[in-house]
């Protein structure tokens, strides 16, 4: 059940190279959180972490895992279960789909960038 008062604290999981990653972390910042940034390619989430993730999103690892990256047609994930995905993602996170943010409103996949929005 989703609060109608503003978020009050939120993490992002984030890319720095990534211009979508930056402005969603624009977005908060302008909402006046100051966010716990986890650089996620150093510091990945443990499967369970990253499972939880996907659930409070509502998202399967198939609808978060990057499938423009070179490394997900090197791998052969076209055809993988949900599963393997995970594992994958767990693996090699440059695959997770960014960014992920989590607030105490909830939890969103913020592409488009705007979508960040509901959860702040």
């Amino acid at each position: 059940m989703a609060t109608t008062s503003p978020a009050t604290q939120a993490t992002i999981y984030h890319n720095q190279r990534c211009s979508t990653s930056r402005k969603v972390l624009a977005l908060i910042e302008e909402a006046g959180i100051t966010p716990t940034v986890v650089k996620y390619l150093e510091t990945p989430p443990s499967r369970d972490g990253l499972r939880k993730l996907l659930d409070d999103a509502g998202l399967k690892p198939s609808q978060a895992i990057r499938t423009k990256e070179s490394l997900y047609k090197e791998l052969g994930l076209a055809d993988a279960s949900e599963d393997d995905l995970l594992d994958a993602m767990v693996e090699h996170p440059i695959l997770i789909e960014r960014p992920i943010v989590v607030t105490d409103r909830g939890t969103v996949l913020a592409r488009p960038v705007e979508s960040v929005t509901t959860i702040l």
